[in-house]
């Protein structure tokens, strides 16, 4: 069984493993401008204590995290043997029932995947960059949702 809840602090190890794991199996080649340990330290100081921030868990151990900032759809990542299992569908039913306004997130223009997931939820490609705004310096995209 699979329950999605609001992340606490004691979760924020666990919640950047799952964005580590998904971020290196989805985007080998993106370049992090970060260390492993600055992500942890990221996700504890900051998104798991001021953003709204929830996690997948199933059998006591994390699996997906989903981050809301306003309409900002900001992190959706699941652990990599996660994918491709109907979870990335609840968190965003579950960010469309909390931002019922509508929703917006970026992505990199290479994630392919990501693309399909998002377009088959409604969201609507808006912009491309040439990745000059992002830390990681990549081209990416803007998704849109409106109800």
């Amino acid at each position: 069984m699979i329950t999605l809840r609001k992340a606490t602090a004691e979760d924020a190890s666990a919640v950047a493993d799952v964005w580590l794991r998904s971020f290196n199996a989805a985007l080998p080649t993106v370049v992090r401008p970060h260390s492993d340990d600055e992500v942890r330290d990221h996700f504890r100081e900051f998104v798991v204590p001021r953003q709204d921030t929830w996690v997948a868990e199933a059998g006591g151990a994390l699996v997906g995290v989903m981050v809301l900032h306003g309409e900002l759809l900001s992190q959706l990542h699941l652990a990599p043997d996660w994918r491709g299992r109907g979870l990335g569908d609840r968190f965003v039913q579950l960010a469309k029932e909390l931002s019922p306004q509508g929703l917006n997130l970026w992505t990199f223009q290479i994630n392919k995947p990501a693309h399909r997931f998002h377009e088959r939820h409604g969201f609507v490609a808006v912009e491309y960059t040439d990745g000059s705004d992002n830390e990681e310096r990549e081209p990416d995209v803007r998704y849109v949702w409106k109800p």
